[in-house]
């Protein structure tokens, strides 16, 4: 027996907000309505996707009442079409509303899950929309159906892969490298072996490209890859393993990446497979702001929790006495220990390896009596946030006179100063959103705490 095709399910909608994955907000019959495309103050007819007891999605299929918020998607490969690319979710939205949506977001989130508000409202943080991405990692599939090969970001809420020949929040220069990309992974032999490819753009825009290969590349895998290296002037990377097992295809020829905080007068050598910021020139006005607002003074003793290579590290040691970074893996930090001599902040300076998941009272504690005491506290924690560091802070009477958050996920950011907060009577400040990824559902941000009690 035949199978039926689906009723398609059309219902009207006005639109109220806009969530984190770039979706417009309504509601009808009682229920939460999810719409992709639409945005808010729109009326748009939709298409059911998905209905569940208390919620249902939706696809837009026409807007009725357009906001003045939309624009024009500059990227084609963008949108609602089948096989659209799902690297960006606002780009109908203009880019100063987007800062205003991740900042409402931010104070959602603080409020819903931390129950706690901000005293101030920091003005955001904001740069170049496009071009500015300058790490990513782009899937390869060789797909016949499609021709080939392909290589870009998954389609939007898909695994697929999209066919893209062009990315508008890459680099220029990055984005001409997609379609040779294709036909330099098609003519591999090990093309069905080679998942995917990362790629970062240093200061001076020297670029990287990591192959991770599943199985050693023949002979004439790696002399196409050194042309198309030597062609393109782009480092070739393999990657057989883990990122630790990244290295360059030509380790005479291949240049140091780096990362750059020129207010500073410092910079940070990465390997491609280093997490640094994707947003150069966001990161160095970030940095600028965490350091005004961390007001670290003459002769104080400063703690870098989740360190890394030193992004906020070394910058503070050119104004604090003491700077102690801490991070779980003792390789990036012995880098960070190499920049920090090369800049002559070796005297200022200590790196120490600790697991940060599993910080407790014992460690804040023994961490003030090393020092004497920890003046200011700076957190740049991953996802997952920084609870047991928070619970330390909370449950201390050490306390330092301010702690800066900088945060990529609000939710773990509300849920660790609802800590401070509610627990060790510390005061939520200042909070405000960085826009390090523009056109994405991605939301920075930073925070100030300072305790209200000794």
């Amino acid at each position: 027996m035949a199978r039926q095709t689906p009723i398609r399910q059309e219902f009207v909608a006005d639109i109220e907000s806009l969530d984190l994955e770039g979706r417009g907000v309504a509601h009808r019959d009682g229920k939460v309505v999810f719409i992709e495309g639409a945005l808010p103050g729109e009326r748009v007819r939709y298409e059911r996707v998905r209905n569940k007891p208390s919620y249902e999605t939706g696809r837009t299929l026409a807007v009725e009442r357009e906001s003045w918020m939309r624009v024009t998607p500059r990227c084609p490969h963008f949108g609602l079409h089948a096989g659209a690319c799902g690297g960006c979710a606002m780009q109908h939205l203009d880019a100063r509303a987007q800062v205003a949506v991740k900042q409402r977001a931010l104070e959602d989130a603080l409020w819903h899950i931390g129950k706690v508000r901000a005293a101030q409202l920091l003005p955001p943080i904001h740069g170049p929309d496009w071009g500015y991405r300058h790490r990513a990692r782009l899937t390869v599939r060789d797909v016949t159906k499609k021709g080939g090969v392909l290589v870009g970001f998954h389609e939007r809420a898909s695994s697929y892969v999209a066919d893209m020949n062009s990315c508008a929040i890459l680099p220029p220069p990055v984005s001409a490298l997609l379609v040779p990309l294709r036909r330099l992974v098609e003519s591999l032999s090990i093309r069905q072996r080679l998942p995917q490819i990362e790629l970062a753009v240093g200061a001076d825009a020297r670029t990287a490209l990591v192959f991770r290969v599943l199985e050693p590349p023949s002979a004439s895998d790696l002399a196409a890859l050194r042309a198309f290296g030597e062609a393109r002037q782009v480092d070739v990377w393999l990657q057989p393993k883990g990122p630790d097992s990244a290295e360059p295809l030509e380790p005479a020829a291949a240049s140091a990446l780096r990362l750059p905080l020129p207010q500073f007068g410092v910079s940070l050598e990465f390997r491609p497979t280093d997490f640094t910021q994707v947003n150069h020139r966001i990161n160095e006005v970030l940095v600028g702001r965490a350091l005004h607002l961390l007001d670290v003074q003459g002769g104080e003793s400063v703690a870098d929790f989740f360190c890394g290579l030193g992004n906020f590290t070394l910058p503070l040691a050119t104004r604090a006495a003491h700077v102690t970074g801490l991070e779980g893996s003792e390789s990036l930090l012995e880098r960070a220990r190499a920049a920090a001599a090369a800049h002559g902040l070796a005297g200022r300076t200590e790196f120490l390896a600790r697991n940060l998941f599993d910080w407790s009272l014992v460690d804040w504690e023994a961490l003030w009596a090393r020092r004497g005491r920890i003046d200011r506290v700076l957190v740049d924690p991953p996802r997952e946030g920084a609870l047991e560091v928070v619970r330390a802070l909370a449950a201390s009477a050490r306390r330092p006179r301010r702690l800066v958050y900088v945060s990529c996920n609000p939710a773990t950011l509300a849920r660790d100063c609802a800590v401070l907060v509610h627990e060790g009577g510390w005061c939520l400040q200042a909070a405000g959103v960085v826009n390090m990824f523009p056109h994405t559902a991605h939301v920075e941000s930073i925070a100030v705490l300072e305790p209200t009690a000794a």
